[in-house]
């Protein structure tokens, strides 16, 4: 199996998280409101008719696969885009398909 090296992680295994995060409409969502700006768990919740639980799953979830960053502020929680992670991300992915190269004729 050929082994490719994804931005940070070293083969697709350690990528695997991320594209699973990115899988949920309702995570893309989440992305889409903290690339606008930071967000309290509360004010992230108050977008989305889910339980609040449900919602702290795909916190963690976006979490874990380090798509965004959670700063404790007493008892608040405020989440933020990494945006490194998500411009390692994004250019990995267009380096894989080859966007940005020229085709050779065969």
């Amino acid at each position: 199996m050929t082994c490719y090296y994804f931005g940070r992680y070293r083969n697709m295994a350690g990528a695997n998280g991320v594209f699973r995060a990115l899988g949920d409409p309702t995570r893309r969502e989440i992305l889409r409101l903290l690339r606008r700006r930071d967000m309290t768990a509360g004010e992230i919740a108050d977008r989305f008719p889910q339980a609040r639980s449900t919602l702290s799953e795909h916190l963690r979830a976006l979490r874990e696969s380090e798509l965004v960053v959670a700063e404790r502020q007493g008892t608040t929680i405020r989440y933020s885009l990494n945006l490194a992670v998500v411009e390692d991300v994004a250019s990995s992915v267009m380096e894989l398909l080859g966007v940005g190269r020229t085709r050779r004729t065969q």
